[in-house]
């Protein structure tokens, strides 16, 4: 491991913002702010919003920062990665972000049903082969509701045309209550939108090769079990992503590429 990880680890662990508690701590013990985050964390009883997948923490950060009256928890395994938001809070003495070092799937193991209000899902992977890994799918968003207060708004901002497609056919499938839905994100609605307007790193990336950014707003609801909808298996898949992330297949950009 390169000494600038760990440096950053040992940043991590003495980042006040930063929680990590390894699966067989929270098997044997739990963790001790589930259910007591207002009271024991923020000490305050403003909304709490989550980003899935944070990666660097622009969303969560950016949000903090324009929204006082809310909390923000970016989550993400990869601590490499958070250390750069959850530096920028710190030294921004940023009261109202905090970071969780996890896997999404233990989610419930660190937030108490009702606890959160929001969730973001900003550019995962579209899993386009493995639909129980997809965070919009069915699996998760079971999970979600559960931990979701009434009302709750799941937030989808992503590059792919693949789960950009899938999660509105499975919203509509459910009769999931639409917010917002647009598959072209800048040339519509985000102009003048403090939140839309917040770019990842990877949604630049994205940007400076020519497509196009999706945004898909919805509420879970408690209605009956969630199904996956008919048809989902035809969705054409997104080529690029058969490359690396530092590479998207678009034959209009194929001469700057070449």
């Amino acid at each position: 491991m390169g000494k600038n990880k760990l440096r950053k680890f040992k940043d991590l662990e003495t980042n006040p913002l930063v929680l990590q508690y390894p699966f067989g701590v929270l098997k044997e013990t739990g963790f001790p702010l589930k259910g007591k985050w207002h009271s024991e964390f923020f000490h305050n009883d403003l909304p709490i919003v989550l980003e899935l997948g944070c990666g660097k923490g622009e969303y969560t950060v950016g949000l903090a920062r324009r929204f006082p009256d809310k909390n923000f928890i970016g989550i993400d395994i990869k601590g490499a990665r958070i250390w750069t938001g959850a530096m920028a809070a710190m030294r921004e003495n940023i009261g109202n972000a905090a970071f969780v070092r996890t896997s999404i799937e233990w989610l419930e193991s660190f937030f108490a049903p009702g606890e959160v209000s929001e969730i973001w899902i900003t550019f995962p992977d579209p899993q386009m082969k493995k639909v129980n890994k997809r965070l919009t799918g069915t699996r998760f968003m079971e999970m979600y509701r559960r931990i979701l207060a009434p009302g709750g708004v799941i937030h989808l901002k992503t590059d792919s045309p693949f789960l950009y497609t899938y999660t509105t056919l499975m919203a509509r499938h459910n009769g999931l209550e639409t917010v917002t839905d647009t598959d072209n994100l800048y040339a519509t609605i985000a102009q003048d939108d403090p939140i839309l307007n917040i770019r990842t790193h990877y949604e630049q990336q994205w940007l400076d090769r020519g497509l196009t950014i999706k945004y898909f707003a919805f509420k879970l609801g408690n209605g009956a079990p969630l199904a996956e909808p008919p048809g989902a298996e035809d969705i054409e898949p997104d080529t690029y992503r058969s490359y690396s992330r530092g590479y998207i297949e678009c034959p209009q950009l194929l001469e700057e590429d070449e």
